[in-house]
């Protein structure tokens, strides 16, 4: 896997789209190594509570086109998916916040499989400032601060959410241009900086709420 900053083209892909395409990459990789050679969209449609048409046309966006009769060839689409999300290129990142949140993300070895590379870790805690976790030595932020310019474009925000506004905005002031939240809050940055929010505890009240509407068995 090539390590540097990916300079990709921009597709004009729906973000629900690319929210499916890494569940369509899972099943695929779980269906190499069963041996199939082969898989119809109305399989992976079946297995991932998909509509056929729409498997067939989130796929396009890759260039990759089932065979009639035989579905898509699954060693080709594997590739053309890995590729067409960067998963190929290994991106690096900093991630703010060692707390029990940002220790687990560090512990997460599988994130380097989806191409993204911790580098390096920030915090305030003299408790957790210079431990090494991974492989992966935590800093003071100030460090992050004074350092040269970095080619580090990439930003993992897990500090506690009265923290995130101002973490957020040293991230960019000193070069940041995407920004993972994992925080509860949503952070205000300039239009040219990338978000992407991934609350937890959004999903969690998802989760109780469904859970608490379930009919009661007799």
């Amino acid at each position: 896997m090539e390590v540097g900053s990916s300079k990709r083209k921009n597709y004009p892909v729906p973000e629900p789209a690319l929210r499916r395409m890494p569940c369509y990459l899972a099943y695929l990789k779980q269906e190499h190594r069963k041996g199939s050679k082969y898989v119809s969209s109305t399989l992976i449609a079946r297995d991932n509570g998909v509509d056929p048409t729409q498997v067939t046309k989130d796929l396009s966006y890759t260039g990759i086109a089932g065979k009639t009769r035989v579905g898509y060839e699954v060693a080709p689409l594997i590739d053309a998916l890995e590729n067409f999300l960067g998963f190929r290129v290994m991106d690096k990142a900093f991630l703010f916040g060692a707390g029990s949140l940002g220790t687990a993300l560090l512990h997460d070895h599988g994130l380097v499989q989806y191409g993204l590379k911790i580098d390096a870790a920030f915090d305030v805690d003299p408790k957790v400032l210079g431990n090494e976790i991974s492989g992966v030595k935590i800093f003071h932020i100030d460090d992050f601060i004074k350092k040269p310019q970095s080619d580090v474009e990439i930003g993992i925000l897990t500090v506690p959410a009265q923290k995130a506004q101002d973490v957020a905005e040293i991230m960019i002031n000193n070069g940041i241009k995407a920004i993972w939240n994992f925080t509860p809050v949503r952070i205000k940055v300039p239009e040219n900086i990338v978000v992407q929010n991934t609350s937890l505890y959004a999903h969690l009240a998802v989760m109780f709420n469904r859970l608490n509407s379930l009919p009661e068995e007799k």
